[in-house]
């Protein structure tokens, strides 16, 4: 018997011959890739130099007309006083208007019925000088605040002491990537990737509640903040 041989044959002898030679070569490929990525974390802490406080008036009247021309009164002799005492405007920002009705609950079952209204308005005050906050806050009563939000203290050079904490995350992260190689009879390589993801911790909250209910001299405890950044870097291992 005569076996013909088609050049399809020889087209088909050469791609086998190249798989069988590729495979060997591509495992070796995979077997070099190793690789550890570590996750890891640094804080620079910092003391709060400037403040945000959270206040406003409540005023209440028979009719919705009443209640919010008595709120834009009160509201502009106390924006007015602010700026006399030396806030600038850029730094007082209004940050909510509200006018509800006020319910009585009648007897029999019957349903409610609307027997005023109240208006509310807040403004967000910006303190640069943390020296003059229990004064600014004592300003605030005096001027007709009966409401007071909360206060939030920042950091005005937190993304420059960020930079510190991250430095110190990549330092964490080489000191684990190091540790783990040795451990596994490596070294680390050259950095493959790295990517951030940044947190700060919450900044200092105090919660007044109504501004009539404080004293006549406020003390007020700045503590401190930490910076937190998380960063995750890959490196090769030799």
């Amino acid at each position: 018997m005569v076996t013909r041989w088609h050049p399809l044959h020889a087209v088909l002898s050469a791609l086998l011959c190249w798989a069988t030679l590729s495979l060997p070569a591509a495992a070796e490929d995979n077997r070099m890739e190793r690789t550890i990525t570590v996750s890891a974390s640094g804080t620079a802490t910092a003391i709060p130099d400037r403040a945000r406080i959270a206040t406003g008036v409540v005023a209440e009247g028979a009719t919705a007309r009443e209640a919010l021309s008595a709120n834009n009164g009160a509201m502009e002799k106390l924006i007015a006083g602010l700026k006399e005492s030396g806030i600038e405007a850029q730094d007082i920002q209004t940050a909510g208007l509200n006018l509800n009705p006020r319910y009585t609950n009648p007897r029999d079952n019957k349903p409610p019925v609307i027997d005023g209204y109240q208006a509310s308005n807040t403004v967000e005050v910006h303190v640069r000088d943390l020296a003059k906050l229990g004064e600014v806050l004592d300003q605030l009563v005096t001027l007709g605040a009966n409401q007071m939000n909360g206060i939030t203290f920042e950091v005005s050079a937190a993304e420059t002491l960020r930079d510190t904490a991250r430095k110190d995350a990549i330092a964490n992260a080489r000191r684990r990537a190091e540790l783990y190689a040795a451990a596994a009879g490596a070294k680390v390589g050259k950095v493959i990737a790295i990517a951030e993801g940044t947190e700060t911790a919450p900044p200092p909250y105090f919660k007044a509640g109504r501004a009539a209910a404080m004293s006549a001299s406020v003390p007020i405890e700045r503590g401190s903040q930490a910076l937190e950044a998380n960063v995750t870097v890959t490196w090769e291992l030799d």
